[in-house]
């Protein structure tokens, strides 16, 4: 398979994003809008200001970090917790402004007003990472708007030599709920062929950060319902992913349990997956928010100390015996 070129800098960035198999064994708490209104809930309702985000971040960052090779946060409310991680842990530092605006068609991302490229390297950032809403059937027009996005910011990482994480969120134009059968069926052909086309060379990507090609609650065996698709069409799916990239990729969780997740890490494993590893947010951390917004912040760390600490310690233990090393995949320039 063709390999990726790499500059130096890069390659000794991603080492540091790395654990010791040069696996990304990654944490992400790069969630603003969302976690906030999941903070607030828990919390009784009402209107907050953004401490108690930067604070459930510092303390995600603090108590977890010794557990994950890298984090991902953001540099809107991220940059206090950045600077609590353990030393051996890496950083990865969103750079898009969180959602979409639902008032204009297609989902169109844009960047944090006072953030560079050049600013987030000199914080201390070992990568670069920016979110894009896709759907690969799209009208011409709306894609062709996030693949100049795409490319605009992969020549600035470039520039500044540092690693380009591309994370793809897929969709489909027609608003179908993802979450949905109907979307359980379109998905495979959503996540791979978005991966075909962010693997380009004109998008400068070094990682993708992808969801798995299936929704697993609808895979026989894992769902009480009727199923979608068949384990082995499921991994037929799987196989195919990682046969449209030749770029090291990675998985996020998407909000499942931390138990689904580390069983599809598994399948992608029998399925002949290449992954490289992953990054893991709601399904290391999520039960901790409603502790701390509702019992405080001791509280919360006790869940992470224990709770916590095993869901990362049982991902990691998946991780050696499933995830393949990025080093495979890339040639130093």
């Amino acid at each position: 398979m063709e390999k990726c070129l790499m500059s130096q800098e890069k390659f000794d960035h991603m080492l540091r994003l790395s654990d010791d198999q040069q696996v990304i064994a990654a944490l992400a708490i790069d969630q603003r809008g969302a976690l906030k209104r999941l903070l607030a809930a828990a919390a009784g309702g009402g209107e907050f200001g953004d401490d108690i985000l930067i604070d459930f971040k510092k303390v995600i960052s603090s108590d977890l970090t010794p557990y994950a090779s890298s984090i991902l946060l953001d540099a809107e409310y991220g940059v206090p917790a950045s600077e609590l991680r353990a030393s051996s842990c890496g950083f990865i530092a969103g750079y898009e402004k969180t959602g979409y605006d639902a008032s204009t068609p297609g989902r169109l991302p844009d960047l944090l007003d006072n953030w560079s490229v050049k600013r987030l390297k000199e914080l201390g950032a070992d990568a670069v990472k920016i979110l894009l809403y896709y759907d690969v059937d799209d009208k011409p027009e709306i894609n062709d708007i996030k693949h100049a996005w795409i490319e605009r910011i992969g020549s600035e990482c470039h520039a500044e030599n540092i690693p380009y994480f591309v994370e793809i969120l897929t969709y489909d134009a027609s608003e179908i709920e993802v979450t949905s059968r109907e979307y359980a069926a379109l998905k495979p052909h959503k996540v791979n062929g978005a991966m075909r086309e962010f693997s380009k060379a004109c998008y400068k990507a070094d990682v993708l950060k992808v969801e798995v090609p299936v929704n697993m609650n609808f895979v026989a065996g894992y769902t009480d319902e009727e199923p979608v698709y068949t384990l082995d069409e499921a991994k037929a799916y799987f196989k195919e992913q990682a046969e449209a990239t030749h770029l090291p990729f990675i998985f996020l969780s998407a909000g499942v349990s931390a138990n689904l997740f580390q069983e599809t890490l598994v399948v992608a494993k029998e399925a002949g997956s290449t992954f490289n590893g992953v990054l893991c947010g709601r399904a290391t951390w999520k039960d901790a928010v409603a502790i701390f917004a509702s019992q405080g912040e001791a509280a919360a760390k006790d869940w992470l100390a224990d709770q916590g600490r095993k869901n990362m310690e049982d991902l990691n233990a998946v991780l050696a015996s499933t995830a393949s090393p990025w080093t495979e995949k890339v040639q130093v320039q």
